[in-house]
């Protein structure tokens, strides 16, 4: 899903010391505001690439204001949106990105 061909497993703590191949080791996760928006559990990513997938497919439907995701590599990820559009279309969005999102909360 991240646009290569190839992929090698790696632990979570892999993941952590090193990064994957195409973000940088030196990525921060932010936190999430749960007081505003929706947020949907979304698993599967596995790397910032992925994040930027979902993010922006997300981003592009209408009546949303901002998408962002709280990666957990080898978990369960969030996914806050803010704005009007519904959850349908949300969901659509991230399906279309090649990822299922279950609203959470």
């Amino acid at each position: 899903m991240c646009g290569t061909d190839t992929r090698t497993e790696l632990s979570a703590a892999a993941l952590e010391q090193s990064g994957c191949g195409c973000c940088s080791a030196g990525a921060q996760t932010m936190a999430l505001p749960v007081s505003e928006g929706s947020v949907y559990s979304i698993e599967g990513l596995a790397c910032g690439h992925c994040v930027q997938i979902v993010e922006k497919a997300v981003a592009s439907v209408d009546g949303v204001e901002s998408a962002a995701v709280e990666l957990v590599a080898g978990g369960t990820s969030r996914l806050a949106v803010t704005g009007a559009a519904s959850a349908d279309a949300v969901r659509d969005a991230g399906a279309g990105a090649g990822y299922s999102l279950t609203p959470s909360r």
